[in-house]
Formats: structure tokens, sequence, C-alpha cells
């Protein structure tokens, strides 16, 4: 068989882009060596749908034994008593709760997209909003931070079913105890999403929400830095409290009833390869190195954030305490001293001089979605790069730069020249030649 020069080209060009350019996106990491050849293995090959020992293929003895290893090592990460590692992403484990613990029209309650949450907590355009009844909570307009009161009022008035903590664009840690107590009052479940956080959670960096959430979910790239999936995590299982049962009619413990629900509810063949490179990715995290590597994406983060704040950015919440930051722009006028910035203008001229991060909305915007008066900056692509507290200086000020320059090319040129001698201290991948 020929070689595919094309596409093989295109993923070379593509390595060539993650070394040279600044890479802030917060749901971003660079993987290790090893978990990219874990997934390019022959474990692609095999077909596994079911669960180890108990699939519906043979010849799954040993990818029964990947998926195991994975299986034991997240549990040891988390302190869980039950994992399920099959979950393609994030959202597909958030699919798998809903279908498990609730019916359609059911309603839930979580954080407003327009206010840092994430699709999947019952946006109209996500499944999750389309077919259970979606409520909301938000942040204080005043200081940023989620608004517990709120939360309460909302969940005491229309009764949900679940509360749903957790975002994607939401820089401070949760207070898992008191969402618990809201739960408890109106007997809801608590399912937290912590696949931002997640890797600062698994080293003990934020606050522990599994002795407090029924059910925890999480995406295993972002702060994890493993291959992209998903995965779903018990400490303690429990019977459905609200009668569910299995499509035959039957009770079961909630950890059957999420495997029933990631498969055969709403997945098929479970991708080993993947699996395998998740289990990998476990394995690194399970070393002393990672929680050193945690310390360092909060502190970076934090010397970034003061950097943004010395300039004149204002940061939503006026700080952050886990990898990322939220920053509205609508307070930095350009050198003109009239026009703004907004996102998706501040997204395609950093673009341009190769430094990426993402548009977005920030609480109470009065610009629409596709426009945002914010971005969305993380750290944990530059920490895995080995960058420090004093590098975060330096890029802010590349920013800072392209910001207040985004109409003259001149200046864009030359701080993308700036970023790639710059990223030369940083390899990445030096292996891959």
């Amino acid at each position: 068989m020929q070689k595919d020069t094309l596409v093989f080209d295109l993923i070379n060009k593509e390595l060539e882009r993650q070394r040279n350019g600044i890479e802030l996106i917060a749901s971003e990491n660079f993987t290790s060596l090893s978990v990219m050849k874990a997934m390019g293995t022959v474990a692609t090959n095999k077909y596994a749908e079911g669960y180890p020992g108990k699939r519906y293929y043979g010849g799954c003895e040993v990818v029964d034994e990947i998926e195991n290893l994975a299986i034991d090592r997240v549990k040891k990460i988390f302190s869980a008593s039950w994992a399920n590692v099959q979950p393609h992403s994030g959202a597909q484990a958030n699919t798998a709760v809903f279908l498990a613990c609730l019916k359609p029209g059911d309603k839930i309650l979580g954080l407003d997209l327009s206010m840092g949450g994430h699709l999947t907590h019952g946006s109209p355009a996500n499944f999750s909003g389309k077919y259970y009844q979606a409520h909301f909570y938000g942040v204080k307009k005043e200081t940023g931070l989620v608004d517990y009161e709120h939360m309460e009022e909302t969940a005491r008035r229309e009764k949900p079913k679940m509360i749903i903590c957790g975002a994607s664009a939401y820089s401070r840690d949760w207070d898992y105890q008191r969402i618990r107590a809201i739960a408890d009052e109106v007997g809801a479940l608590v399912l937290a999403d912590i696949a931002h956080p997640a890797g600062l959670i698994a080293t003990g960096l934020l606050n522990d929400p599994f002795d407090h959430c029924h059910i925890i979910t999480s995406t295993t790239h972002k702060t994890l830095r493993g291959p992209r999936g998903g995965i779903i995590l018990l400490r303690h299982d429990f019977e459905n409290p609200f009668g569910i049962k299995d499509p035959k009619g039957k009770t079961r413990m909630m950890s059957s009833l999420l495997d029933l629900a990631v498969f055969p509810g709403m997945q098929g063949g479970p991708l080993e390869h993947v699996i395998a490179a998740k289990a990998v990715a476990f394995g690194e995290i399970l070393d002393d190195s990672f929680k050193v590597y945690g310390k360092q994406v909060i502190a970076n983060a934090q010397a970034m954030a003061k950097s943004f704040t010395d300039r004149g950015y204002q940061l939503i919440s006026g700080g952050t305490d886990n990898h990322l930051m939220l920053i509205d722009l609508r307070s930095k006028k350009l050198r003109d001293g009239q026009s703004v910035l907004t996102g998706k203008k501040a997204q395609e001229t950093l673009d341009k001089a190769h430094i990426t991060l993402n548009k977005n909305a920030v609480p109470f915007d009065d610009k629409s979605p596709f426009v945002t008066s914010g971005v969305r900056v993380g750290v944990p692509a530059v920490t895995t790069r080995g960058m420090k507290e004093e590098h975060m200086e330096t890029i802010v000020s590349l920013i800072d730069k392209v910001l207040m320059n985004t109409d003259d090319e001149t200046v864009i040129a030359s701080v993308k020249n700036e970023v790639q001698e710059f990223m030369q201290q940083f390899p990445l991948y030096p292996e891959l030649g």
C-alpha cells in the first residue's frame, strides 16, 4: 500500500504549527509521545462491544486486560469504587449519565452557557436542552462567582431531578458540599462535570467533588493530559433514587445503569486504542511528577492573570484558582481610546501571530456568541512545554502588543517571528524529527 503523502504532509504541517505557536486554548494540552504511540497501535483493529469478560466478540482477552488496567488506574487516581472508560468524549459521558438517571422531560439545573457553562448542561442547542426541561443558575454580576443563592432558589422552585456543576469557562473552585446540601433538600442527584479541572482535582490541588457529588464525568485530555475521550466515575455506588429500571424492568445499582447507558445505550464498540492511550496517561498521572506539573499549572495561571491585570485587562472573578481565566475585553480600549476589542477580533488577529486562544462570551455579554466580548485563556499546554511563571509575562506582553495593533500587519508579523523564536526554547516532540 502506497503512503498517503497528502495526509501525512498535512499532519507534519500541524506538528510544525503546534511546535511554533503558543497554545493557550484552555481545553487543549500536549500528550506524551507514549500516549500517542498507544493510540496508533493494532488495538484500533479490535471490535470489543461489551465490557471486559462480557464481550459480544471473540478474541478480546488482550483488550480486556488493557481496559481493566485503565479502569484500575483511574480508580486509584480518584479513589473511586467504579469507573467506565469507554465514552468517546466528555459530551458522551454526560449523555450516558442523563440516559441512566433521567426520563425525557425531567428537570435539570445547570450553569448557564452564557455564564461559563457547557453545551451539555442544558443548552437549547444541545440534546440536554431538547430532551429535558433545563433551568439555569448563573454568576453574580459584581463578583463573577457562582451565585449559590440563585442556585438554591431555582432548585427549591423547580425541584430538578439533577443539579449539574462544572463549567467550560469558570476560573474558580466549586463548593461541592453546599451544592449537595441544596440537592438533598430538593431530592436531586448531583452530577459534577470536572472535564476542565480534573488533573488539578486528581492531585489534591482543588476541592474534591467525589464525597459530595453522586456522579462524576470528565474528559481525559485538558488538565489530565491524556488522549481525547471521556470517563464516568463513582466513589460510592448507590441505587437510583428515582426508580429508573434497566430495559428489562429490573432495578439495578447506579454503576450497572451507567454501564448499560454507555453500551448499548449510546455507543457501540469502544475505541480500544484510545482506551490503551488512556491507560498510559493514567499511569503518568499516578507518578509524583504529575503533582509537580499541576502545581506549576496553577502558578502559571496566577502569574498570567496578574500580568493581564497589570496591563489593564479585566478578568472575570478577578483572577483564577485553576488553569484558565476569562477576560472581558470591553474594558480594554485600543490606542485611539475609542475602539473596543471583541473576542472574535482578538482570536483572529492573534492567530496571525501564532498565538492560539478562543473567543468566549462573558457573563452578561452584550454581543452575540459568534462575536463575544471576551477571550478564554488557559495554561496547561504551555506548562507541558516547560514554561514557568516568568514566561507568562513574556506571553502576555506579546498578546498585548498584537491586541493594541490589530490593524498593523507589520507589528503582527514581527510578533509572529518573536513567537517562533521564543518557542524554540521549549521543544515539542523532538523525537519526531
